[in-house]
């Protein structure tokens, strides 16, 4: 059975607050789910007191990738460890989010994304008025870095298949 996307766009329903500690800098940051309009995407808001940069969760955006993703320039601005607040994100279908962000690393919490789903379930979810966009993969593609890839084939619906194999 395949993962099931919904036809609307959606973003969360109200603010959402986190805070917890970098995994990798051991600072305490603060995270803010906030709603978003369609067609936003996910867009993180690094506050430095006066300052805000925004960061697009667009594949463009990655900087690094070594240990962590880190979305910006890892000797400049940047955030890290997105990871399990992504898969939060895309498993429970939002489309759109503005993700304030005190500190340059989210939080990892418990090492799962379980309270990013809590809260986000507190906070609710709307469903909004606009039409989700989709990409078709009409032929197989395959990318690769060293001894990893990745391949998108084209099949009706949404499936993953994904395998991780860490060196002992």
């Amino acid at each position: 059975m395949g993962f099931v996307l919904h036809d609307y766009q959606t973003t969360v329903r109200s603010r959402a607050t986190l805070t917890g500690t970098g995994v990798h800098s051991g600072n305490s940051v603060t995270v803010h789910f906030l709603p978003a309009d369609a067609d936003t995407g996910v867009v993180f808001q690094l506050s430095n007191g006066s300052e805000v940069r925004e960061f697009r969760a667009l594949v463009s955006e990655v900087g690094a990738t070594d240990l962590c993703t880190m979305l910006g320039d890892p000797a400049g601005e940047h955030i890290a460890t997105v990871e399990h607040l992504m898969a939060t994100v895309f498993g429970l279908g939002i489309d759109n989010v503005v993700i304030e962000i005190d500190g340059r690393e989210v939080p990892i919490l418990d090492g799962s994304a379980m309270a990013f789903v809590e809260a986000i379930d507190q906070a609710g979810i709307d469903t909004l008025p606009i039409k989700r966009r989709y990409i078709r993969v009409v032929k197989p593609v395959r990318i690769e870095n060293g001894a990893s890839w990745a391949e998108f084939r084209p099949y009706d619906g949404t499936r993953f298949e994904i395998e991780i194999d860490f060196e002992s």
